[in-house]
């Protein structure tokens, strides 16, 4: 029986060092991060240090830069889809290559994004000019497609 009392000590012991050490990390990756705000959920505090998320844009900015007819790309996406994971370390750097200044939208932190842009699932590419819709890309896309996308909008 105490053997048991001992084991089931440890392990308590054991759960609670991982809780601790869980938060101290996610409170580091916090200090500073783009989205103004600490509570957020933990897939997106989890992308926080990936280099492929370093473009985020929060609702109002992104909503001031189109309505000033500021040529935009807005990037849809969500830390949850798995096709967004396999499309953003793909299209970002292309971007980079490209020139292209990609905006990246939270739509899992930010869910008015959804009905706000008519976005139906993501990974979802829109391209806005003179504060409207002018072109947009959807899902899990070949790089061919999102390079024909940048020449055919942005880069015409």
């Amino acid at each position: 029986m105490k053997k048991l009392l001992i084991i089931g000590g440890v392990v308590i012991v054991l759960f609670a060092l991982i809780f601790v050490l869980n938060n101290a990390s996610n409170k580091s990756k916090l200090d500073g991060n783009p989205y103004g705000t600490n509570d957020l959920k933990q897939e997106t505090i989890d992308q926080l240090d990936d280099e492929n998320y370093q473009a985020i844009i929060l609702p109002d900015a992104l909503k001031e830069k189109i309505e000033s007819g500021e040529p935009t790309m807005a990037y849809f996406f969500s830390p949850i889809c798995s096709h967004c994971q396999a499309f953003t370390p793909k299209m970002m750097p292309l971007a980079e290559k490209m020139n292209v200044d990609i905006n990246q939208y939270n739509v899992y932190e930010f869910d008015q994004g959804w009905t706000d842009y008519s976005i139906e699932a993501t990974p979802t590419l829109v391209y806005f000019e003179d504060g409207k819709e002018v072109s947009r890309l959807v899902g899990n896309r070949p790089n061919e497609e999102v390079e024909a996308f940048f020449n055919e909008t942005i880069l015409k």
